[in-house]
């Protein structure tokens, strides 16, 4: 399957109000092997998103016309491609907000070029993999030959044929990325799993970047699933280790 994936050429709309950090990375795009579309502002950047539909977008957060996080915000509305958010600035209400408007990634300024084609890659990997699932499920219920494939820890239950999650029976709207952090961990409750490991499995990341993209992915899925998040019961810290879904014993 990945050796189809690598070859079908992906389009990749680059957008930062500078026009040097656009040609540094669509030079290093086009190297990898990537088409790429550019943009200098909010307006434009969403018009061609929605006209031309790449396959990912690196988005800059200060933006004429319209910032990035609206830009996210519109994009997503239409379109489910990973979007990795591209900022100056390293406050952490900036990575929540933007994750919470459906950006999948962020990497702060000045970043490593080397670090964010893998992070491009791995991305697009996770996107079309997550996609062709999709397909193979609504084929399987096209021909009535759907199984039940239900994860279910305490009072958390995950459909993965739905791409679902309820807690105490309630349905949870969480993102693809929060749904396979869940996932990973539920597949193996009460035990603790890295940030490092979170990383590398979910995100697909081949050597390990920023770890706090981990740490607010797993405060908005807290934010959603659980009663109190100041006095989690299902997705608990072992500080300085990792996280886990917890069990009864």
């Amino acid at each position: 399957m990945e050796e189809n994936l690598e070859k079908e050429v992906k389009k990749v709309l680059v957008v930062d109000d500078e026009q040097a950090i656009i040609d540094v990375l669509v030079y290093n795009l086009k190297k990898e092997g990537y088409e790429t579309l550019e943009a200098t502002d909010g307006i434009t950047a969403v018009n061609i998103a929605l006209e031309q539909k790449p396959d990912l977008m690196l988005l800059d957060i200060m933006l004429p016309k319209l910032d990035g996080l609206s830009v996210c915000k519109r994009v997503k509305n239409y379109l489910n491609i990973p979007i990795l958010m591209l900022t100056a600035k390293d406050a952490e209400i900036d990575k929540i907000v933007g994750l919470e408007l459906g950006a999948d990634d962020y990497i702060t300024k000045p970043f490593s070029v080397r670090e964010l084609m893998a992070r491009v890659k791995a991305n697009l990997r996770k996107n079309e993999v997550a996609n062709i699932q999709k397909e193979n499920m609504q084929q399987m219920e096209e021909n009535n030959t759907k199984r039940d494939n239900v994860i279910k820890v305490e009072d958390l239950e995950l459909d993965l044929d739905r791409f679902e999650v309820r807690v105490r029976g309630e349905v949870i709207d969480l993102t693809l990325r929060e749904f396979e952090v869940l996932k990973f961990l539920a597949t193996q409750p009460g035990q603790v799993v890295t940030r490092e490991t979170l990383l590398e499995k979910v995100w697909g990341y081949e050597y390990y970047g920023d770890i706090r993209t981990v740490d607010v992915t797993v405060r908005r899925i807290r934010e959603k699933i659980e009663k109190d998040t100041s006095a989690p019961k299902i997705l608990i810290t072992k500080r300085g280790v990792g996280y886990y879904i917890a069990t009864k014993k």
